[in-house]
């Protein structure tokens, strides 16, 4: 099995409130910043999305806090997606620090919509293969 997708972070200081670590709402950001990336790398850009009038939407996110980060910790935040049969499918993170414990981990069940239509698209994992110059991305 190939390993996860990941994307490195370092936590800033402005991230953090006043207990010292990660402020809960940044994780999410984190989270959609990996989420991106891993598009990205797979050779699907926002604009060429916006042109084919489809978008990714988030329609429920689950985050469980293991432990916390500090400012100056290096993370690596994971991506993964689980296909359905269905028009949604989820997305599986994890936000590790660089000694591997485990800080959070983030489920996300997403889908595509048509940006016209203002619905889910069907298939939204044939829709991204389409999409995308490296469809391996999204063979999982």
């Amino acid at each position: 099995m190939a390993e996860p997708f990941f994307v490195p972070v370092t936590v800033r200081g402005y991230e953090t409130d006043v207990q010292g670590h990660l402020n809960q709402s940044v994780y999410l950001q984190y989270a959609e910043h990996a989420r991106w990336s891993l598009l990205h790398t797979a050779g699907i850009s926002q604009p060429e999305l916006a042109d084919r009038r489809v978008g990714p939407v988030v329609l429920e996110t689950t985050i469980r806090y293991r432990r916390e980060l500090l400012a100056g910790d290096e993370v690596e935040v994971t991506c993964a997606f689980i296909w359905g049969e269905g028009k949604s499918f989820r997305m599986e993170q994890t936000i590790r620090k660089a000694d591997g414990t485990v800080s959070a981990e983030i489920t996300a069940v997403c889908g595509l919509m048509d940006l016209t239509e203002r619905r889910l698209l069907p298939g939204p994992r044939d829709v991204f293969k389409s999409l995308a110059t490296d469809p391996s991305y999204f063979e999982s």
